[in-house]
């Protein structure tokens, strides 16, 4: 089915790359007015000393046949989102979806370290950016979602409900973060439901962000090359094929079947019947408990 969101007002918070960008490009391909958020402008960057602006994500947005609006915002501060919330009510008088994709861990992270070794201030920081910014954002921005019924909530996440019951992160602090976020979204669907709204957890699979393209020195276009480095690196997908599961969803009439679950792009695509940029329909998590896991040979054949 192709997503159709003429009309429709989303917030992509925390938009600036990564699985951020390309859900709210996906809105705009759709057709949705998208507000995008973050902290790095053309004239100012945040502490990551990325290039990626939210500017770019706006102009991408209105290039893919939305409306995309950069607004800079930090989460973490109730003021700031306080106003954008305000901003969009006066603008457009309406929010329809809300997706919350605050993370800024990256550096944050320290591996297979137990919490006695890992840096304390490091890991109460990443908490703060990845679940306080949601719950932050969620009490400004959902009185007015609810304003009018068929609201969609999406929180953001890395692993299902189902893996993440049954793995370890490999840190405390983030595997608190990603399991917190799934639970986040059933809390807030137990909320939304009388009020005709939905919430759900979404992760991509491994994703090919921005910033992992640089970790294995490779582009887009080139990208297969990655796995000469990591052979199961052959399931990754593009920033886009979240948003593409995210617009399916926000299009959805019946999108009230999924409230409070966790879901996967993967899953998605087979539900709603959409592919990558390459045209392929990767199922990363059945692929990394199948065949990576399980210590097989990287083969992507029958997962993509």
């Amino acid at each position: 089915m192709a997503a159709d969101l003429r009309g429709k007002v989303a917030l992509v918070a925390g938009a600036t790359r990564g699985a951020g960008r390309g859900i709210a490009v996906e809105l705009g391909a759709a057709g949705a007015t998208v507000y995008v958020t973050g902290r790095t402008t053309r004239a100012q960057q945040s502490d990551y000393r990325r290039p990626e602006t939210i500017e770019e994500t706006a102009e991408l947005v209105t290039a893919a046949g939305g409306r995309g609006i950069a607004v800079q915002v930090d989460h973490l501060v109730p003021g700031e989102v306080e106003a954008l919330v305000a901003s969009i009510g006066g603008e457009e008088g309406r929010l329809d979806i809300l997706v919350n994709d605050i993370w800024g861990g990256e550096h944050l992270t320290e591996w297979n370290k137990p919490v006695w070794e890992h840096s304390l201030d490091k890991g109460l920081k990443m908490l703060r950016q990845a679940i306080d910014t949601h719950l932050i954002t969620a009490h400004f921005a959902l009185p007015l979602m609810i304003d009018k019924p068929g609201g969609l909530l999406v929180e953001v996440t890395d692993g299902t409900a189902e893996y993440n019951a049954t793995h370890y992160r490999l840190c405390p602090f983030y595997d608190l973060v990603k399991t917190s976020v799934i639970r986040m979204a059933w809390a807030h669907a137990q909320d939304l439901a009388p009020h005709g709204a939905s919430a759900v957890a979404i992760t991509p699979g491994w994703m090919r962000s921005e910033m992992m393209l640089d970790i294995f020195g490779v582009r887009e276009e080139n990208w297969i090359e990655a796995t000469k480095l990591q052979p199961h690196f052959v399931i990754s997908e593009t920033p886009r094929f979240t948003g593409r599961a995210v617009a399916a969803l926000a299009a959805d009439p019946a999108r009230a079947r999924w409230n409070g679950q966790s879901l996967s792009s993967g899953e998605m695509a087979k539900v709603y019947d959409f592919d990558d940029l390459d045209g392929s329909r990767p199922d990363c998590w059945r692929y990394i408990t199948q065949v990576q896991e399980a210590g097989k040979p990287a083969d992507a054949s029958g997962y993509r």
